[in-house]
């Protein structure tokens, strides 16, 4: 993982020299092997979410980043998992649950799924739930705050948002023999869902002070 360990310094270092990256509520996060899942608003939202922990982390990506033949070899020697969001990507789910099986690394999912915009989270996929649940692993809920709109003018000067990335309490799930039902899935993501939102009130409101909006809404973008 030395590769990782030098992007993830190169990336995490810039988060913090530009964005002020502050992380609160690292201290929770488990020992061995986990699933952190953060809120998404932008691309950035990756580096932002390797600064939780400098621990080497397993991230699910959209396979359309693995098609140029350099940006394929990044993302193999990065270990992230190629993953199809169009419907479940089961090749994918499965290549997961085995990295938490060998207990070597932390996993990264996006339950959004996609980028959203604006103070309420997205409708949640079912793959962390779901690999939560087949693993008995801890779901570890985060809101990243300011990486929504993260370059900014402020009387005609460039600016950056102040970005701020909250971990909340892990959610302990029982490991489902056999077949996980649906019902517990379905209560999983609604759990998941309210822990995330307050970890993204929390992580916007501090960015909203931070960088000057008390609380409004960014204006004008770069």
């Amino acid at each position: 993982m030395i590769f990782y360990r030098f992007v993830r310094a190169v990336l995490v270092g810039l988060a913090h020299l530009l964005f002020g990256l502050e992380v609160r509520g690292a201290e929770k996060l488990p020992d061995g092997v986990y699933i952190l899942a953060p809120t998404h608003r932008s691309l950035l939202d990756i580096p932002f979410a390797a600064g939780v922990t400098a621990r080497p982390m397993r991230f699910m990506a959209k396979k359309e980043l693995f098609e140029k033949p350099f940006w394929h070899w990044v993302f193999n020697e990065l270990r992230a998992v190629s993953v199809d969001r169009q419907g479940t990507d089961r090749a994918a789910l499965r290549a997961i649950e085995a990295a938490l099986h060998d207990g070597e690394n932390p996993v990264v999912i996006f339950p959004e799924g996609t980028r959203y915009a604006g103070r309420e989270l997205g409708p949640l996929q079912s793959g962390a739930a779901y690999v939560a649940l087949r693993t008995g692993v801890p779901l570890v809920p985060v809101g990243i705050g300011g990486s929504e709109h993260p370059f900014l003018r402020y009387a005609g000067i460039p600016w950056f948002s102040r970005v701020c990335v909250v971990v909340g309490e892990p959610m302990v799930t029982p490991r489902a023999d056999g077949t996980v039902k649906r019902s517990l899935i379905a209560a999983t993501d609604r759990e998941l869902r309210v822990r995330m939102q307050a970890c993204f009130d929390e992580a916007r409101e501090w960015s909203a002070t931070r960088t000057g909006r008390s609380g409004r809404e960014p204006g004008q973008r770069v």
